[in-house]
């Protein structure tokens, strides 16, 4: 597909225009970034490997009835999706203590939560992203209380979905993060889900041994990116051909 007009470039993904009104082509980088883009590197192979993973969770949800903003995969680093109106939240379901929650609430990593738990950030790099309440979010027009109640329902069924995939390739979901944005069919709106799902937006950790296979393994310098990711599209059976165990990260100073 001929490069089109560049309309946003984030931390992971560039937007652009798409072939046909309404949509947009997203571009997978190979960029990591941790502690709200302090920390960077460039990861070979990262960005085609989430495109596939994210193709493969968007195209599982759309066939149970959960609807997404993919379209489909173009080429190995981009893919056709819905333009949306994204809410400017990130909506975070925690299955396990981990990450900010295990250090707010003194929880040890790893405690198992008696139900899943769904936290809402406000998306502002300026303000690292804060947690904030329904309440502050119905006070300050962000979100309704019919979007909430959509959006906790769409981040259930989610994580239903995901639960069951990751189980069964022995991974468990810890927890992960989605955006989630508004279309208009005529006068009315559905929500639907957007961005990307990807170990970059999900902690994953392997039942058995409890390594992790998700974007902790950068943070943390627990090792290889890039094979991490890998053995995730390996036992979800997505493995591009032309991404390898080999694969070595180049940072950036």
């Amino acid at each position: 597909m001929a490069r089109r007009k560049k309309l946003y470039e984030g931390k992971a993904k560039i937007l652009y225009e798409g072939p046909e009104p309404g949509t947009l082509v997203q571009y997978f980088k190979d960029d990591a970034t941790a502690y709200n883009a302090e920390k960077k590197d460039v990861i070979d192979g990262k960005g085609v490997l989430n495109n596939r993973l994210s193709e493969y969770f968007m195209n599982g949800l759309n066939g149970i009835g959960v609807p997404t903003h993919f379209i489909k995969r173009i080429n190995m680093r981009e893919q056709l999706i819905r333009s949306v109106e994204i809410i400017p939240l990130e909506v975070v379901v925690r299955n396990v203590a981990a990450g900010s929650m295990s250090e707010r609430l003194g929880m040890a990593e790893g405690t198992a939560l008696p139900r899943p738990i769904i936290e809402f950030y406000l998306k502002d790099d300026a303000l690292g992203d804060p947690l904030v309440t329904e309440e502050h979010i119905i006070a300050f027009g962000w979100a309704g209380q019919q979007d909430l109640d959509d959006m906790v329902a769409l981040a259930l069924r989610v994580n239903d979905f995901l639960s069951g995939v990751m189980m069964a390739v022995g991974i468990k979901l810890v927890d992960f993060k989605i955006e989630i944005g508004r279309i208009w069919d005529g006068d009315f709106q559905r929500l639907i889900v957007a961005d990307e799902i990807s170990p970059d937006s999900c902690r994953l950790w392997d039942t058995e041994s409890g390594q992790k296979l998700d974007k902790d393994v950068f943070r943390r310098d627990l090792g290889n990116l890039a094979a991490a990711y890998t053995e995730v599209a390996r036992r979800l059976g997505v493995l591009p051909s032309n991404v390898t165990h080999a694969v070595k990260p180049h940072v950036i100073n």
